[in-house]
């Protein structure tokens, strides 16, 4: 196995879709972490940022593109099968039943349509804040391009993702519905708090963009 450009790229890559689907898997769950709340999605779903930001130093917009293209379309692969596997009957001898399968995986596929819209319009938004702030950098300040970009993304991401996954829709079935509590005052109260964790953890991933960059240069 040779560690090439060409190699740490792919790496980059599938570590790109793996982390948009442990976040989305597993994003369901709310943890607390001292005062704020937040979904254990939170550990998994800022390295796609991260990986983002290395690539588009690297390679360029048009190749960070590409990894925002084939993380939605594996996103929508997975949202496709999830709507079949809730779907399908269950077998008397399935060792898992609808009251244990269907309130997960159902109110999945809320979050991963959430997931799937805040995902592109954010990583869009990211990629074109970069290069916008490269250029006016003339390519210096690294840490400026990659925390002005990933900021204002990560914002758009939490409020289009909030409101979709979250918000109490009078009339949805309640497979897909939440709680009546889910109002847009409410949202905001998780949203804020939510919001300022990704700010911390996009300024301490600062270093980090600096030696992926510095990684997947070195020969």
């Amino acid at each position: 196995m040779k560690w090439d450009l060409e190699f740490k790229t792919n790496l980059l890559l599938g570590l790109f879709v793996a982390s948009l689907v442990a976040a989305n898997l597993l994003g369901g769950k709310i943890t607390k972490l001292g005062f704020i709340e937040v979904s254990v999605g939170i550990f998994a779903y800022p390295v796609t940022f991260l990986i983002t930001d290395m690539i588009c130093e690297v390679h360029g917009k048009q190749k960070t593109k590409s990894f925002v293209w084939v993380g939605f379309i594996s996103m929508l692969f997975i949202l496709l099968i999830t709507i079949l596997s809730v779907w399908l009957p269950f077998a008397p001898r399935s060792y898992v039943q609808s009251e244990q399968y269907n309130p997960v995986f159902g109110i999945s596929l809320r979050f991963f349509i959430a997931s799937i819209t805040a995902f592109l319009l954010s990583q869009f938004h990211d990629v074109w804040a970069f290069n916008f702030w490269k250029e006016k950098t003339k390519g210096k300040f690294l840490w400026l391009r990659n925390n002005a970009s990933t900021i204002v993304s990560q914002f758009i991401d939490t409020v289009v993702f909030m409101f979709i996954a979250l918000y109490y829709i009078p009339g949805l079935p309640q497979l897909l519905n939440t709680s009546p509590k889910f109002t847009t005052a409410y949202l905001f109260t998780l949203i804020i708090p939510y919001y300022l964790l990704k700010v911390v953890v996009a300024l301490l991933d600062t270093p980090l963009v600096y030696a992926g960059v510095w990684w997947l240069k070195k020969k």
